[in-house]
C-alpha cells in the first residue's frame, strides 16, 4: 500500500495547522469575566495590600516602636478625624473642591494639549520651536508655577487652573507627539491612496493610530493636573478658594494634628485611586482590546 505521508500531503497537514493556529490567535473572547474571577484577581489583592499596610500601621504603635502620636497617629485617630468631618459635613466638601477643580482643570488641558500636539507633531518647525519648551515644561516642578500665578493673577481660582494647566498641557501634548511618532507610514500613505488627507486623515488615521501613546499622555496629563492642584491649594490659601484636599493638609501642618494630615493624605490617594479605576483603566482596556491586545474582558 502506498504510503500517505507524500510531500503534497505534509504540506496539506502543515498549512491546515498553520492556519488553526492563527485563527486559535484571532480568536478574542468576548464573554463577560466571572464575578468570582474578577473578585479574586482584582479586588482581594489590593484590599490584602491594604489590610497589610493597616496592620504594620498598627504594629508600629501597639509595639512602641513609634510612641508619639505627633509623628505618627494610630489608625483609630485617622478614622476618628474622617468620623469627625462627616459627623460635621464637611468631608465631601473637601473632596468636592478639589475633584471639581482637578476635572474642570484637566479638561481645559485636554483642549488645549491635543491641538497643540497635533501642531507639533505634524509641523517641523513647529516642533523644532516648541518641542524643547514642552518637554522642559513638563520637567519643571508645578509648584514653580504657583508664586507667579499668585501675582498675575491673585488668590482665587483662575490662579488654580493656571497652574493646572502649566502642568498638564505639555504632557498631554507630549504624549500626544510620542503616539504620532509612532504611527506606521504604510498607514499615511494608505490613507492619502483613499482620500484622508488633511483634518480627514488626522481625524480618521493618525488619532486612531496614536491613540495608545495619546492615552498614556492623558494618563500622566490627570496625573500633573492632580499634583499641580495640591501644590496651589496647600501654598495659596484664601477663604474665598474654600477648603480643599490641598488646603485641608496644610491646615493640619499648622494646627499640629498629624491625624488631620494623615486624613488628607489618605484622600488624596484615594481619589487619585478612583479617577485611575474609573476613567482611565476603562479606557484603556477597551483600546487594547479593539487592538486584539486583551483576551479577556
Amino acid at each position: 500500500m502506498a504510503s500517505t505521508d507524500t510531500p503534497a500531503v505534509k504540506d496539506g497537514h502543515d498549512l491546515a495547522g498553520l492556519e488553526a493556529g492563527l485563527d486559535a490567535l484571532d480568536t478574542v473572547q468576548t464573554g463577560r469575566t466571572p464575578l468570582r474571577t474578577t473578585f479574586t484577581q482584582k479586588i482581594v489583592p489590593p484590599l490584602t495590600a491594604i489590610l497589610l499596610v493597616l496592620a504594620v500601621w498598627q504594629a508600629l504603635i501597639a509595639f512602641h516602636v513609634v510612641d508619639d502620636p505627633s509623628k505618627l497617629p494610630s489608625p483609630s485617630d485617622v478614622w476618628g478625624e474622617v468620623r469627625t468631618a462627616w459627623l460635621q459635613g464637611t468631608l465631601l466638601d473637601y473632596i468636592w473642591t478639589s475633584v471639581s477643580r482637578g476635572l474642570l482643570g484637566f479638561l481645559m488641558a485636554l483642549a488645549i494639549g491635543t491641538p497643540l500636539g497635533l501642531v507639533v507633531a505634524r509641523v517641523r518647525f513647529v516642533r523644532a520651536a516648541i518641542g524643547p519648551v514642552l518637554s522642559g515644561l513638563q520637567s519643571l516642578p508645578s509648584v514653580a508655577w504657583v508664586p507667579p500665578a499668585v501675582i498675575w493673577l491673585g488668590l482665587n481660582n483662575q490662579m488654580m487652573y493656571a497652574v493646572i494647566l502649566l502642568g498638564a498641557v505639555p504632557s498631554i501634548a507630549n504624549g500626544l507627539v510620542s503616539g504620532v511618532d509612532q504611527v506606521p507610514p504604510l498607514f499615511l500613505r494608505a490613507g492619502r491612496t483613499l482620500g484622508a488627507t488633511g483634518l480627514k486623515g488626522t481625524w480618521h488615521i493618525v488619532m486612531p493610530a496614536a491613540l495608545p501613546g495619546y492615552l498614556a499622555g492623558l494618563k500622566q496629563g490627570w496625573a500633573f493636573s492632580w499634583r499641580s492642584l495640591m501644590a496651589a491649594e496647600i501654598i495659596a490659601s484664601s477663604p474665598e478658594l474654600g477648603v480643599g484636599l490641598g488646603q485641608l493638609l496644610e491646615n493640619g501642618r499648622n494646627t499640629s494634628s498629624m491625624s488631620m494630615v494623615f486624613l488628607a493624605i489618605l484622600l488624596i490617594l484615594i481619589v487619585g485611586i478612583a479617577i485611575d479605576l474609573l476613567i482611565f483603566s476603562p479606557l484603556e482596556r477597551r483600546v487594547l482590546r479593539s487592538r486584539g491586545l486583551l483576551v479577556k474582558s
